[in-house]
């Protein structure tokens, strides 16, 4: 009930909703006065409901302007210490790992991959995400099927770049 209300509420643009803190204070995504899926809506660290104020200032801001916030965050509350600066160990040079994910993700956590996962991965460099998708359908839907999934990846410019099999 409380996802319906925030989905309304955004929608309207009486609040705003982001996922993905930037340090510029700035999102990964954000919504405000469009429409929102309730699976969007999670209910974690990385997921902010926004003031009208705020989601409107992220939305018509140019990169340089920076956003003021209204509350004092409380780490700025804390007195700050400067850490100790030490120097640079004699050693080998620092080589780049990739690391590399793979295994099967349950649908129900999906969304939360673009507000945890994504932008952690982001964070590094030369990042490339690979998908594969499996679903069975009664065979006298296929065609139909096949046919709005196509759209769906013309829609979002992966034609070329996401192949369907059919096995």
């Amino acid at each position: 009930m409380l996802k319906g209300k925030i989905v309304e509420f955004v929608g309207k643009g009486d609040f705003g909703l982001a996922s993905g803190s930037k340090p510029d204070g700035t999102y990964d995504r954000d919504w405000f006065e469009e429409l929102l899926s309730p699976d969007e809506v999670n209910f974690e660290a990385n997921v902010f409901l926004l003031t009208k104020a705020k989601a409107k200032a992220l939305r018509s801001r140019s990169k340089d302007q920076p956003i003021i916030e209204d509350v004092p965050k409380p780490e700025d509350k804390q007195p700050t210490v400067p850490e100790p600066v030490s120097e640079p160990k004699a050693g080998p040079m620092s080589q780049t790992v990739t690391l590399n994910l793979r295994g099967s993700i349950p649908p129900e956590i999906w969304n939360r991959l673009g507000t945890k996962l994504i932008p952690k991965l982001r964070s590094g460099s030369e990042l490339t995400a690979q998908v594969s998708f499996s679903v069975s359908l009664d065979g006298k839907a296929v065609a139909s099927f096949e046919s709005d999934l196509r759209q769906i990846l013309a829609d979002l410019g992966l034609t070329d770049k996401i192949r369907i099999e059919k096995s």
